[in-house]
């Protein structure tokens, strides 16, 4: 059944949702704003053909949602929005005239969301969006900013997993001659297997372009299968590091991992796959708290004389300790990893709150 936009906000806590529309270049865009108690909502603008225009809001909601509690977790001033760009990220024509237009729809929403690059789109539209807005991070460092975060962000995952493994694995606590499926290798993937190989694991790797399953074969040594084989290929971590919603009841059934670690968003289709996970003994890694990297990045450039690599790889380091309180707080209170991750960041929120802090 469809929900209606309030029921949406009614579910899921939003503040405000807001809908653009210039036919005249070309333009759909979705902006969730979801909590801003610890500060403005950050999160990409991610550029997409949806089946449907709901399929298009509930993306926006979820996301926006978790990252809200992606940069509570991370202990970061920001609360948590996104936003849908509802066009082809292939398109060329028109497309400066497109990102122009979505920094004008920014400065309407007067600070109260603030965008970088995602799934779709890149430091170079983000620039085009600059050029109208100053509501915008992950710009390029040539100009100041913080540029691609996709290495910071497969850095914090790679952190998460050693934290995980040593959880699962209490007996061989290292990566090394471990065996990980990686679904996806685009530009966080990569970065990941990078790591992955550095620290000695044995990499299987699936994606839908053939050059990065070449470059990841022939300068990573992995291991390449189709997309729909990465499912059955025996390995201690399964990484989704793709489109979200992949950790699903049918997924489940060939799944053969003990943890499930990835950057991707919205990795479990929803929360009636809680018990399955449990079932098989899969420790989940709520993807929020552990693929924070990025924002971390992007937020530097808010900070008084810009981004600093080193507070980014500090801060960035700290997910390892994040992603440990989870695991250990899951297995305290008896709960789920993910409900337990959204509480902590709860926690957080209510706790500024009461301070009255913004």
């Amino acid at each position: 059944m469809t929900r209606s936009v309030l029921e949406h906000c009614a579910v899921r806590g939003h503040e405000q949702v807001a809908f653009f529309n210039y036919p005249e270049v070309g333009l759909k865009l979705i902006v969730g704003i979801h909590d801003t108690t610890l500060g403005p909502g950050l999160g990409g603008c991610r550029m997409r053909l949806y089946d449907s225009d709901e399929q298009a809001l509930e993306d926006v909601m979820r996301l926006s949602e978790g990252m809200t509690y992606k940069s509570a977790l991370a202990g970061l001033p920001l609360g948590g929005g996104k936003a849908c760009l509802i066009a082809d990220p292939l398109m060329s024509k028109g497309r400066e005239a497109l990102f122009k237009k979505v920094g004008e729809c920014l400065n309407h929403l007067a600070g109260r969301y603030i965008t970088a690059e995602d799934m779709g789109t890149s430091v170079a539209d983000i620039m085009v969006v600059r050029s109208v807005s100053s509501f915008v991070v992950g710009t390029d460092p040539n100009k100041g900013g913080a540029g691609d975060p996709s290495p910071w962000t497969a850095l914090g995952v790679f952190h998460a997993m050693r934290a995980a493994v040593e959880r699962a694995f209490p007996t061989a606590p290292s990566l090394s001659g471990k065996r990980v499926a990686l679904q996806g290798v685009g530009h966080v993937g990569m970065y990941l297997l990078e790591h992955l190989v550095k620290a000695g694991a044995l990499v299987t790797v699936s994606d839908t372009q053939s050059q990065s399953l070449e470059i990841a074969s022939q300068r990573y040594g992995a291991h390449v299968v189709t997309p729909d084989a990465i499912y059955d290929v025996p390995c201690d971590l399964f990484a989704p590091c793709a489109i979200g919603q992949t950790v699903n009841k049918d997924s489940l059934k060939r799944l053969s991992c003990r943890v499930i670690a990835g950057a991707a968003n919205n990795q479990l289709v929803d929360k009636s796959v809680y018990a399955t996970l449990a079932e098989k003994n899969i420790l989940y890694c709520p993807d929020f708290a552990i693929n924070s990297g990025g924002v971390i990045c992007v937020s530097a450039e808010l900070a008084s004389g810009g981004p600093q690599n080193s507070w980014i790889e500090s801060k960035v380091g700290e997910i390892y300790g994040t992603i440990a309180r989870v695991l250990d707080e899951a297995l305290k209170r008896g709960r789920y990893t993910e409900e337990v991750a959204i509480e902590l960041a709860k926690e957080r929120l209510a706790e500024a709150k009461r301070r009255g802090r913004r």
